[in-house]
């Protein structure tokens, strides 16, 4: 990868801009740092964007730092928070990471990375050094920030903490002395105050890059919250499935953020949708290039032939699991119990959405009684399918 594209492909801004290009070219390895909160497990495609902006300079040769906020998660982040976070235990983070780092691996080699914990720095100041954080900012330009201004309409409570998260976050600039720090559009206040704060305490300048945000299969910002995300660990039909059920326009916006198919074939499908050719082929091609990316190229093709099956011929894939049940059960201890939701909200939600068919028959009530029978079929939203057995 050239260096233009590097700055370019999957990139929404840098700040400054000039100069960053001519580092990268300098022959310097470059201090390129990436920070998590570990306050899930699950990765999905959007979290890739600045992940893979990450591994590009990795691959580039330069000193890719991995940064666990151990101590800053225990605070919580508020950015595009409408209400306070609830802070994490060391039990919980440490765990978190673990699973996190497993996904993320198919990313990054983190044989290769410099990984760090913000506790160790942050963890060690004193009250006096934290008021001289703070004297660094004022209350109105915490207070400009649109998630703020929200809370206050809607009369929700800000903590005091929450406004000393960027003053942390902006620390570990500091505490490290990076070149270059990688986020998403979300993050750019706190990288911004990372780097007010490095050339006020080391007279450093640190260049900000961030990576856009993309949107779910509902076309909403791609998010736990709503339901709507492509985790990387998913199985390869449900992968597969969830990408063929996105929005036309996302297409190209997947293929040149969440892969690495070339532009002038990306520009090409664009060339090809414009002129007329249906679009589900390109968006099959989409979800067999990102099966392969984090399974396999044999998972896609199977994949690609059970969507085949289940959704054009109607019928229910080849490997579904099974669960020896019997007798007469409730619908959402059921779905429960065949591993199809992941709680009864959800299994209710989906029954009132008219989105649970026994034997292809739509269930109706939440309460409804079901009289188990071997070979029946359960089957959950256009994906998910049990066998009993």
């Amino acid at each position: 990868m050239t260096t233009d594209q590097m700055l370019t492909r999957g990139v929404d801004s840098i700040v400054p801009k000039k100069g960053l290009k001519e580092k990268v070219d300098g022959g310097k390895k470059l201090r390129v740092y990436f920070g998590v909160d570990p306050t899930g497990t699950e990765i999905h495609l959007g979290h890739t964007v600045p992940l893979r902006k990450l591994r590009d300079f990795q691959n580039a040769g330069h000193h890719v730092i991995f940064l666990i906020g151990s101590f800053t998660a225990m605070i919580g982040d508020p950015t595009d928070k409408t209400a306070m976070r609830q802070p994490l235990t060391q039990e919980q983070i440490e765990d978190n990471f673990k699973k996190y780092q497993e996904q993320a691996s198919k990313i990054i080699d983190f044989s290769k990375a410099e990984i760090v914990y913000n506790a160790d720095w942050l963890g060690n100041l004193t009250f006096k050094n934290v008021v001289e954080l703070a004297g660094k900012f004022t209350v109105q330009q915490m207070l400009e920030r649109d998630m703020y201004q929200q809370r206050m309409k809607e009369n929700k409570p800000i903590g005091l903490h929450e406004f000393f998260y960027p003053l942390m976050q902006g620390y570990d600039s500091v505490h490290l002395e990076v070149d270059l720090e990688i986020g998403g559009t979300d993050q750019l206040f706190n990288m911004l105050a990372g780097r007010h704060l490095l050339q006020e305490y080391k007279q450093l300048e640190k260049h900000v890059l961030t990576t856009p945000l993309i949107e779910g299969t509902d076309g909403r910002k791609m998010s736990k919250t709503y339901n709507n995300t492509v985790n990387i660990a998913d199985k390869p039909s449900d992968m597969f499935g969830k990408i063929m059920s996105m929005s036309d326009d996302l297409i190209l916006k997947y293929f040149i953020y969440c892969t690495d198919v070339d532009m002038k074939q990306i520009d090409e499908y664009d060339k090809q949708m414009k002129a007329g050719e249906n679009p589900r082929d390109i968006k099959a091609a989409l979800a067999r290039e990102i099966v392969t990316m984090y399974h396999s190229e044999e998972e896609a093709k199977k994949a690609d032939a059970e969507f085949g099956n289940v959704f054009k011929g109607g019928g229910i894939p080849d490997d579904i699991p099974e669960f020896k049940i019997s007798g007469k059960t409730n619908i959402i201890d059921l779905l429960d119990q065949c591993k199809l939701v992941e709680s009864r909200s959800e299994a209710r939600r989906a029954i009132e959405q008219g989105g649970v068919k026994i034997d292809d028959e739509k269930v109706e009530a939440i309460d409804a009684e079901i009289d188990v029978k071997k070979d029946m079929i359960v089957k959950v939203g256009k994906r998910r399918f049990a066998k009993i057995v």
